[in-house]
């Protein structure tokens, strides 16, 4: 009669513990201009990014204020995504809306 321990085995393998890293952050940026209209950056910024509509009119108020306001951070791809589809958007509605990415700052 054949052991058990024969007829089957187990093989392990040992696992190295592995730390993951958080991916880079990256701010998407829409910049002033004097031809954009204020409302098509709410509508932007609640359309692309789903800001809810005050949030998303703090924002372009910081716009149109400062000359630059934050639309939201995102990993790489997903900020590349939203900026191209803005400014494919402000494109089509015929806007010079300057939409810009940058690292995040890690404090």
């Amino acid at each position: 009669m054949a052991r058990p321990q024969d007829s089957e085995s187990t093989i392990t393998e040992s696992r190295t513990e592995q730390q993951l890293e958080r991916p880079r952050m990256w701010r998407v940026l829409l910049h002033n201009d004097d031809y954009t209209t204020q409302d098509f950056v709410v509508w932007v910024l609640e359309s692309i990014f789903h800001k809810p509509r005050g949030e998303a009119f703090t924002i372009m108020m910081s716009v149109h204020r400062s000359g630059m306001g934050v639309a939201g951070v995102y990993t790489h791809d997903v900020a590349e995504t939203k900026m191209r589809t803005t400014k494919q958007l402000a494109e089509e509605h015929e806007f010079p809306l300057l939409v810009t990415m940058e690292p995040e700052v890690n404090a």
